[in-house]
């Protein structure tokens, strides 16, 4: 047959194989669509049952290493197996060996966003298999991610100069941003590198309750993790901006040239909130770059009584904020915003010629030109329909009563003499120590009760250092979480601390 708009002529499979020659696991094509639409229903009924009846699961279980290839072959398979066979190894192997991240008792870490609307946009955004590497590509996943970024931008009242692009992690975009504020100062090391120059150490600056990802950016783009200066903290766990000015000027009269300051919105530990606009004068003072980590604290800015944790915001040069984090998107979803991200362009830009394709006017975003990816998944399409199902007011909502859960809960410490809480609560989390024991033995036993809780399958939370001591935290973020599962947790944290 011929397609008449091309002149292409289109062959049917005309295949003369007869039906009892093809076996199971070696026919051609895809597997049938009669077979791929029963389990496809039959996958929807069990996502919905795990959902709705996830709190029954045993949150964790005490598998160990290996155990989960113990009971999988290891042999690689030489032939098909039915969808079946492969679903029940899903549920008898693979399911219980995992942390339920979704469980509404699972409080480490900052929760779990999952939502039913985002996992039914991953299931849309697999069968489209999408690259949004550029617009020709993937013209709604383009266009879609620049309205869900601005619509997010909106929300957290960023001026119109700043522009967004989605990576995965806040890692990925902390280097983005950095490896774009060493362009600024060292131009041309997207060309030359960084070698063989007449170049000062450069130095990037954050508090020493910042995240990671820092010195990993730094690694990344060839300035080395050793130039992170981490900044000391005040009694609140915020950057100390004297200290940070006398750390500058130290550096300056040692001949290194202060590139960064990577300010936290919502530290990984307590939450804390460093002071923006104090430190966006000191950057200013020395034109270097300012950088915002509002990986997961940024998402209070939708909540009008929460504003004042945009302070200092459009002093900015970059600012990241995961939604995977605070706003009900699954994972994994960060957006970057930079000012004049022009600058992030023409770091990255390359066009080989197999991408060299004229695009129409006013297609003007290929994102592949703002990252090292090439291969972009459609991961704005979970975002859309996430905050159109529940809208500014309904995250809003929702954010607001995690906020009340962990101030009920500092206020269920505050009443037992056992505790005592080792940071301000600003945000969904709560860092608290056992202290009533041999003082000698607290590190150990607190970090011994997050264990046993864990242990028993019905909840799940962490433990961290703050001033060198180790304190218990409890994250709230999940969806599924009320008041009653935030009770169960508190009475097994109650349960551990008779036991010890």
């Amino acid at each position: 047959m011929f397609n008449n708009t091309l002149g292409v002529r289109v062959l049917k499979n005309e295949s003369k194989t007869p039906p009892n020659e093809v076996r199971a696991g070696q026919a051609l094509g895809d597997t049938s669509i009669a077979e791929f639409r029963r389990e496809l229903h039959e996958l929807a009924d069990w996502i919905a049952d795990y959902r709705e009846k996830i709190e029954e699961r045993p949150l964790s279980t005490n598998v160990q290493p290996g155990g989960i290839l113990s009971q999988l072959d290891r042999d690689s398979p030489e032939k098909g197996t039915p969808f079946e066979k492969i679903f029940a190894e899903i549920d008898r192997v693979i399911v219980p060996g995992v942390v339920h991240w979704d469980h509404p008792q699972f409080m480490s870490y900052f929760g779990c966003t999952t939502t039913n609307p985002g996992i039914l946009a991953e299931m849309i955004t697999g069968a489209l298999n999408v690259n949004t590497m550029t617009w020709r590509t993937a013209p709604a996943g383009v266009e879609l991610e620049t309205l869900v970024l601005d619509w997010l931008r909106q929300w957290l009242t960023l001026p119109n100069e700043f522009t967004g692009v989605v990576y995965d992690t806040a890692s990925t975009s902390t280097m983005h941003a950095l490896a774009t504020a060493r362009e600024q100062v060292a131009p041309n090391t997207r060309k030359l590198g960084l070698t063989g120059r007449d170049l000062p150490g450069f130095r990037i600056y954050a508090s020493d309750q910042a995240h990671s990802s820092v010195e990993k950016g730094t690694i990344a783009i060839g300035v080395g993790e050793d130039n992170v200066q981490r900044v000391p903290t005040d009694a609140e766990f915020r950057m100390d901006v004297a200290a940070l000015r006398a750390m500058i000027e130290r550096d300056l009269a040692e001949k290194f040239r202060p590139l960064a300051v990577v300010a936290t919105v919502g530290t990984t530990s307590t939450a804390s909130v460093d002071p923006v606009p104090e430190i966006a004068k000191i950057c200013r003072e020395h034109k270097m770059w300012l950088h915002i980590d509002g990986a997961y604290g940024a998402g209070l800015a939708l909540l009008p009584e929460c504003k004042s944790v945009t302070a200092g915001w459009n002093e900015a040069d970059s600012i990241v904020v995961n939604p995977h984090k605070m706003l009900f998107i699954p994972l994994d979803f960060s957006a970057l915003y930079m000012r004049d991200i022009g600058r992030l362009r023409r770091l990255f830009t390359l066009a080989p010629e197999y991408l060299h394709l004229r695009d129409p006017v006013g297609a003007e975003i290929n994102y592949m030109d703002y990252g090292v990816q090439l291969g972009r998944r459609f991961r704005a399409l979970k975002a859309w329909v996430v905050w159109r199902t529940f809208g500014r007011e309904g995250i809003a909502a929702r954010i607001r009563d995690h906020l009340r859960l962990a101030r009920l809960f500092a206020e269920w410490l505050k009443n037992d003499e056992r505790f005592e809480l080792a940071a301000p609560v600003m945000m969904g989390v709560v860092c608290f120590r056992f202290i009533a024991s041999n003082p000698d033995n607290l590190d150990n036993l607190n970090a011994t009760m997050v264990e046993r809780i864990n242990a028993s399958g019905i909840g799940y939370i962490t433990q961290t250092k703050l001033r060198s001591r180790t304190v218990m935290r409890i994250g709230l973020g999940n969806i599924l979480t009320t008041e009653q599962h935030l009770r169960n947790v508190w009475e097994l944290i109650q349960t551990a601390a008779n036991g010890i």
